[in-house]
């Protein structure tokens, strides 16, 4: 792995699981484009809530030449993200598409249109 890593946990304890689980998908990232610089994973334990128990939060910045991929995974208003797994999976899913779309724009698969001459 060429970027730094760096995870970090909030309002929770540390998570070999997770810590592992988050390393495997960033290494994912890694191999997809190996221009990331750097890649601060931020997983956080949302105060509990009478109806709906323990959500995470997890948050991905990749730093990339010329552009960040900044991704936020809030809890949505179902319960997938009591999960910690699940808020993963979906965080590094976010973060994946978007780099598919950067790598695509750098090798220049995505077509631009020319500009239309003015008309008269």
């Amino acid at each position: 792995m060429q970027h730094d890593l760096r995870i970090s946990f909030r309002n929770m304890d540390v998570s070999e699981a997770l810590e592992k689980r988050i390393r495997t998908r960033a290494a994912e990232l890694d191999r997809l484009c190996d221009r990331i610089t750097a890649c601060d994973v931020v997983m956080e334990m949302q105060h509990r809530h009478q109806s709906q128990g323990r959500m995470f939060h997890l948050s991905i910045d990749l730093a990339l030449p010329g552009r960040t991929i900044v991704v936020r995974r809030e809890p949505g208003a179902h319960h997938a993200h009591e999960d910690a797994h699940v808020a993963v999976r979906d965080a590094f899913d976010s973060a994946r598409r978007q780099l598919e779309d950067y790598v695509h724009v750098v090798r220049g698969d995505v077509k631009t249109h020319a500009k239309a001459a003015p008309v008269e």
